[in-house]
């Protein structure tokens, strides 16, 4: 075996002193010490036994014990110097417990005193030959505590984790019957391994036993549904405490956390024992260690009655770092209250024109319908795209807001279009911003016979989709659209949103952030620690004149447009309206609202069964009109 090998190639270190007549005395106390470490690394308790002086049972007992104790993985012996005076020999060796534990090994010199009587060289045998100080009666044991785990902050630096209920599962040690019994079965019904299970029986034997040991945090509404079969656990307690941890101000944001397997985290390099509580998505997950911090891990010699006696090695930990985010509270406030009452699968994405930092996220969920995906999401954008699609229009055409066009029931432009919703009577040539302010497919559809397909996907990467190079570090699509070519039908699909174009709300809040502004910025999510710079590739500039055409544009789709149920006395809103079919769901239709007001530019997008605006407009309009001044 390899471990043999090392430990044989060790005897060349050895060095025998002090010894009269030495021949065969030398190999012989070599070769007993040898054998004994080589026995005890590889687990074999009986046979080490036999190389020592005590009494078989209680030296190979001891031994396994402390295996156990650890909680460890694996052992590495190396024998180090002999020294013989007659009958009586001195030796050390190394010794390394990998605890596991993220990686974690403990290293000691030990020191062995040997003896030659009738039958040979033997091991004086006493519990200080496994650790140098360990006496009868004593144990070894692994303590691991965490920190508190540090929180989520809003940009002003207020929490975004609610403090909230939160069930705690532990024991009193001394009222565990059966340590591995109750950590096997916590385990089984918390989903955890059987090395956590054994890891965890460590733990309890380990730890102090008037003192209250949390294993497990859940949430109240898990704790329901594990409630029944933890009842089973035998000495299982459960205490019921408030911290900041399971309920966010952001959850889309924040992510969740929830308890889950130390190996989770060992991935990390970090020593976490098993039911410690983890972030499974969003920044919880992102900044885990950050966040978790380190815990402080200790080997400790005990009596019999779990009293702490002294310290043997200690890894020291820390507290975990608060993270700050760009969300704002005021901003986040207002997403909600203008959410209350939904009825469909709706979300809010709101970010601060001219900067890209996210402001808010809200998402609401209906039961039996699919879930909005806020900043991940793949969906077309529907007549919402016409701000870019003007902005090519705009910028490479002799278009401008007066410019008299048609807007059609139908028109076939390479392919079938219409208008849905079915137009009011525009008359037989409106103005562009007319057409624009009432989302009149069929128009765009026309008008795309003045562009190409570089005048938009142009258009497309001034407004940050297509060949974006950002990255936040929780999931986000930067949306996409493929280069129609010379197919005037995709041409005309693109132009009106219903194409190749693929957004998330988040990218279609940037895209009127980019109109308030007069430039796009890749999206922030983070204030402290400051993110990484992005080396964006060079992307084409929105043209001034441009952009205040479409300002004037979107604030024509609000006071007299589409979007008019939108408006309020004294809001100052812009935006434009959408709908497309809503990909796998033919029963379903994306339906937007895309506007800024003051500095905040935002997205609306509601999953419905009917192609009218107004769900999403409605939305909007309480959104707008609950922003603080200012913003």
């Amino acid at each position: 075996m390899v471990r043999g090998v090392a430990l044989l190639c060790g005897v060349c270190l050895v060095v025998i002193i002090g010894v009269t007549g030495i021949g065969w005395q030398g190999p012989s106390v070599t070769a007993t010490f040898r054998n004994f470490l080589l026995d005890w690394e590889q687990q074999d308790y009986t046979t080490a036994a036999t190389m020592t002086d005590g009494t078989p049972a209680v030296v190979a007992s001891g031994l396994r014990s402390v295996y156990r104790q650890l909680g460890a993985e694996d052992l590495s012996l190396a024998m180090g110097q002999i020294t013989v005076h007659g009958d009586d020999a001195q030796a050390s060796f190394f010794a390394s417990f990998d605890l596991g534990r993220g990686g974690l090994s403990w290293n000691y010199t030990g020191h062995v005193m040997l003896h030659r009587g009738s039958s040979g060289w033997r091991v004086v045998w006493s519990p200080s030959v496994i650790v140098p100080g360990l006496r009868a009666g004593n144990r070894l044991a692994v303590l691991t505590t965490m920190p508190r785990r540090a929180v989520l902050l809003d940009t002003q630096g207020r929490s975004l984790i609610n403090r909230s209920p939160v069930i705690e599962l532990g024991v009193k040690p001394g009222k565990v019957k059966h340590p591995l019994r109750t950590a096997e079965k916590l385990a089984k019904v918390t989903g955890l391994a059987q090395s956590d299970a054994d890891e965890m029986s460590g733990q309890i034997e380990a730890w102090p036993p008037k003192k209250f040991l949390e294993l497990v945090q859940l949430s109240p509404a898990s704790y329901r549904q594990l409630r029944r079969a933890l009842r089973k656990v035998p000495d299982l307690r459960h205490r019921r405490v408030v911290k900041r941890l399971f309920e966010s101000a952001a959850p889309v944001v924040t992510g969740e956390v929830a308890t889950e397997t130390a190996r989770t985290l060992i991935v990390d390099g970090e020593p976490y024992r098993p039911g410690t509580t983890v972030g499974l998505t969003g920044l919880q997950q992102a900044f885990q260690t950050k966040l978790a911090g380190k815990p402080t891990t200790s080997v400790v010699v005990q009596n019999a009655v779990g009293k702490q006696l002294r310290v043997l090695h200690r890894w020291q930990g820390g507290g975990g770092s608060d993270v700050r985010t760009t969300i704002s509270g005021a901003v986040q406030q207002a997403a909600q209250a203008a959410m209350a009452g939904a009825t469909a699968p709706a979300a809010i994405v709101a970010v601060r024109a001219g900067g890209g930092q996210i402001l808010g996220v809200v998402r609401h969920s209906a039961r039996g319908m699919p879930i909005v995906s806020p900043l991940d999401g793949r969906y077309q954008p529907g007549q919402s795209f016409t701000i870019v699609s003007s902005a090519a229009l705009l910028a490479s055409t002799p278009v401008t807001a007066r410019t008299p066009v048609k807007c059609y029931k139908r028109n076939p432009v390479g392919q079938p279009f219409a208008n849905v919703p079915a137009e009011p009577n525009l008359g037989t040539q409106p103005s562009f911003g007319t057409v624009f302010a009432h989302a009149c497919s069929t128009a765009f559809a026309g008008l795309s016979l003045r562009l190409n397909s570089r005048e938009l996907t142009d258009a497309a990467q001034a407004f940050g989709i297509g060949g974006a190079a950002w990255k936040l570090p929780i999931p986000a699509f930067p949306g996409v659209m493929n280069n129609p070519g010379n197919n005037a039908g995709k041409i005309a699909a693109d132009t009106v949103g219903s194409g190749s174009v693929r957004v998330s709300p988040l990218d279609m809040a940037l895209v009127a952030g980019a109109v308030d502004a007069g430039k796009w910025r890749a999206p922030l999510v983070l204030k402290q620690p400051a993110p990484a710079p992005v080396t964006a590739s060079p992307r084409p500039e929105l043209r001034p004149a441009v952009v205040t055409q479409l300002r004037e544009l979107m604030r024509e789709t609000v006071v007299s447009g589409a979007a008019k149920a939108a408006d309020r006395r004294g809001v100052l809103l812009y935006g434009q309206v959408g709908t497309a079919l809503l990909p796998g769901h033919p029963r379903l239709r994306a339906i937007w609202f895309v506007g800024f007001r003051g500095k905040v530019a935002f997205a609306v997008l509601v999953f419905a069964k009917s192609p009218a605006f107004s769900p999403a407009v409605e939305i909007a309009g309480k959104f707008a009109a609950g922003l603080p001044g200012g913003s």
